[in-house]
């Protein structure tokens, strides 16, 4: 990938995480990535392409970190505690790779995205069943209701925690009730 395509697909998905994707245009990653407009459409076709790129680019980010927080987990109990753990790393700012927390991104993005047919849509929907494909992969037994409660809840903790702001509460409400399901 090219040095400047690289600054702007940064850039792009700095701006759209933090501000939303409707609220920052093309002139704004333009301005704020010093990069000419000419070069922007040389890489990306149109703000929807930018769009797509920031989600694929933000997937690959949280997918390889999550990898990394859960690959040394050896049952439910493990799995549940470090998945939790990390999500209040990251609500706290202390996951740099993941950067500042603005709530999710696939959630904030399908948000502003009322066509559910969309690519964008489509996207979102794709990482979050690639989240769940890995919990599951880790997950001990073959139990839906536990896989559905962690997914759910995780879901529920990263909205209630970027909401209220009450990470550690929420993460320990979540491992309350997953650990009553986990027996």
């Amino acid at each position: 990938m090219s040095k400047k395509r690289d600054l702007l697909l940064s850039t792009a998905l700095e701006l759209f995480y933090r501000h939303g994707i409707n609220s920052i245009g093309i002139n704004e990653v333009i301005k704020v990535s010093g990069v000419a407009k000419k070069t922007l459409y040389s890489h990306f076709n149109s703000k929807e392409e930018l769009v797509l790129k920031a989600l694929e680019k933000r997937h690959l980010t949280f997918m390889l970190w999550l990898e990394t927080k859960l690959e040394s987990t050896a049952n439910n109990k493990e799995l549940i505690d470090a998945l939790f753990r990390s999500l209040e790393g990251w609500f706290d700012g202390e996951e740099p790779e993941l950067g500042d927390f603005n709530g999710c991104f696939f959630i904030n993005t399908s948000a502003e995205f009322h066509d559910a047919q969309s690519e964008i849509s489509t996207y979102c929907r794709f990482h979050k069943a690639q989240v769940r494909q890995l919990i599951q992969s880790k997950l001990g037994g073959n139990s839906e209701d536990l896989l559905n409660a962690i997914c759910l809840l995780k879901e529920g903790a990263i909205t209630t925690a970027y909401m209220t702001g009450a990470s550690s509460e929420v993460i320990v409400n979540s491992v309350k009730i997953l650990r009553r399901l986990e027996c």
